[in-house]
């Protein structure tokens, strides 16, 4: 497994834009998919974007196309999210994650090493 946090979130009004970043703490973490999540209150946890070790494939849930943009520094051991055009129901705590084992991974039960979170809230 790898230790990852997250930063980069916070307060931001509708149509801004926030980078989150992803800090990895081991040596091979090019060996690692990577992918972000998210949960708002109430609700279930969802996949929003994956990226493969490379960085050179990536997949995003359709309610983020064209708005978010996950990449990877492999040198920094760092996944980021740019996060443009932000809506009010894109408020949720945003989650970092590793799999070790898929290509491009959207299934939860496919990364085994989670981050702590990072609050981001979108004011209307």
């Amino acid at each position: 497994q790898v230790q990852l946090v997250e930063s980069g979130g916070g307060l931001v009004q509708a149509g801004g834009s926030l980078r989150l970043s992803c800090g990895a703490s081991r040596r091979t973490f090019n060996e690692y998919a990577m992918g972000w999540f998210r949960q708002a209150p109430g609700k279930e946890r969802e996949f929003v974007a994956a990226i493969s070790r490379s960085g050179g494939s990536t997949y995003y849930a359709d309610f983020v196309k064209d708005r978010f943009t996950i990449s990877r520094d492999n040198a920094k051991n760092t996944v980021y999210m740019q996060m443009n055009s932000l809506k009010p129901e894109d408020t949720a705590v945003y989650y970092c994650a590793a799999a070790p084992a898929c290509f491009i991974c959207r299934g939860e039960n496919e990364y085994d090493s989670w981050g702590q979170g990072t609050q981001v809230t979108v004011s209307s």
